[in-house]
């Protein structure tokens, strides 16, 4: 059975979201540590986690439709790519509860239980967010040739 269309192009938007992910989370992070912007920090993790829940979805109806896509380097380029993607994986697994119990001592207003789990929910939020970007790229962009 042939995918549709609308599916093939996804990877791309998946990418994008990952990507925005990031860059928000970046925001929040100076918005709340340097500058001390609450509202900020709360629209841009707002922001972030809506991103990556959106590209979640997306990631899901995209591998459900079209199943795995090898990577087709060799040599360095492979062992790189392998040496990206296997913390990308795990960390990927690992990050969606610390993200849910993050928000959850943030919308609790729990702000010392937020603060303490923010600082290991964001640097693995933001590897696996730019990591995927990477991967993305390895993967459609590289020519393995």
């Amino acid at each position: 059975m042939d995918n549709p269309e609308w599916v093939l192009g996804l990877p791309p938007l998946i990418a994008g979201l990952n990507g925005l992910a990031a860059v928000l989370l970046a925001i929040g992070a100076v918005a709340i540590g340097k500058a001390k912007n609450e509202a900020l920090h709360k629209v841009c993790m707002i922001g972030a986690f809506l991103a990556s829940a959106a590209f979640l979805v997306l990631y899901l109806i995209y591998h459900a439709s079209v199943g795995h896509v090898a990577y087709e380097g060799e040599g360095f380029l492979r062992i790189l790519y392998f040496v990206i993607l296997v913390p990308h994986i795990i960390l990927a697994g690992v990050q969606v509860p610390l993200i849910l119990i993050t928000m959850y001592h943030a919308i609790k207003d729990n702000r010392e239980k937020h603060k303490k789990i923010a600082r290991w929910t964001l640097p693995i939020w933001m590897y696996v967010s730019v990591t995927g970007v990477i991967i993305y790229y390895m993967v459609f962009f590289i020519d393995p040739n």
